[in-house]
């Protein structure tokens, strides 16, 4: 934009400044003059047209500017992309110096396992079929190196009646309420197991600690191909208790000869049938509490 300048009236020169108040135009009165009207209008079109290219130039620049930055954030993307990819003789393992949080569970515990022995020594948790037949099945028995042939058995609820001595009388104070018989050959060697059957676990126990094994005894059982032993010779004895059963067991020779300590084939067969006894107790409350495992 080029300067304007007007004709001036004589006197004294006045400036105009268009920033200064009260300034005034200095206007020649005594000419009738007019502004350049096609000064000022190239003058004003000079100016749009520069400010038309500015604004294209801006935008251009900026069009630009923001194709950049899509570039760049392309790339960028592209690059973690890559990193973040695994290659080959690579594996999916933190690397060193990471740390990788393990997942966490709630605390569990397993119920703990149910005591055979609880259910067998107790009459209210006691409550699977019991007869001789079941505590003593089969027509024959493999135990320790022998085959024992099953001979007669017996139930009674008459405690007393099946134990000689002092053993009645123990049996009856402790509130026996079953005793269940079962007889047992080997050869010429015969042994009588009874399993006698209480309300509690200490009752049981009691009763067995009472019993002196030299005259307080279970009577023998014969029958089915047993013939009659233990009745007026020298015979081995014992008495134990597992759970709410005390068990005992009488060994001895059907020919009638007297037990000493060096027939050891009587000690064998009297510590086979306590043992088998035992375990059939045991595996009694073993089978209760696998059934109510499950329940």
């Amino acid at each position: 934009m080029r300067p304007m300048s007007y004709g001036q009236q004589g006197g004294p020169q006045s400036q105009w400044d268009p920033w200064k108040p009260h300034s005034q135009q200095p206007w020649n009165s005594g000419a009738d003059e007019t502004p350049d009207w096609a000064a000022l209008a190239e003058a004003s079109e000079s100016r749009n047209k520069r400010r038309r290219l500015l604004f294209i130039g801006g935008g251009a620049l900026a069009t630009v500017a923001v194709g950049t930055a899509v570039a760049v954030a392309v790339v960028s993307a592209n690059s973690n992309s890559d990193d973040n990819s695994p290659t080959s003789g690579q594996s999916g393992a933190a690397l060193p110096g990471s740390t990788s949080r393990a997942p966490s569970f709630a605390p569990t515990s397993a119920p703990p396992p149910l005591d055979p022995k609880d259910f067998i020594s107790v009459k209210s948790k006691d409550t699977a079929p019991l007869g001789a037949q079941i505590l003593f099945p089969g027509t024959q028995l493999p135990a320790g190196g022998a085959v024992y042939k099953k001979g007669p058995t017996d139930d009674t609820k008459s405690c007393s009646a099946a134990a000689k001595g002092g053993l009645p009388k123990i049996l009856t104070d402790n509130d026996c309420t079953r005793l269940l018989r079962a007889s047992y050959l080997d050869g010429g060697t015969a042994v009588t197991v009874g399993v006698a059957v209480f309300d509690t676990e200490a009752q049981a126990t009691k009763a067995a600690s009472k019993v002196n094994p030299q005259k307080d005894f279970i009577r023998s059982l014969s029958g089915q191909g047993v013939k009659g032993f233990c009745n007026s010779t020298v015979c081995l004895m014992t008495a134990n208790s597992y759970g709410r059963y005390a068990y005992f067991t009488i060994t001895g020779f059907t020919s009638g000869k007297d037990v000493t300590n060096k027939d050891t084939e009587v000690y064998r067969t009297s510590n086979n049938l306590k043992d088998y006894t035992f375990n059939q107790i045991r595996r009694r409350g073993e089978a209760q509490a696998s059934a109510a495992a499950n329940e």
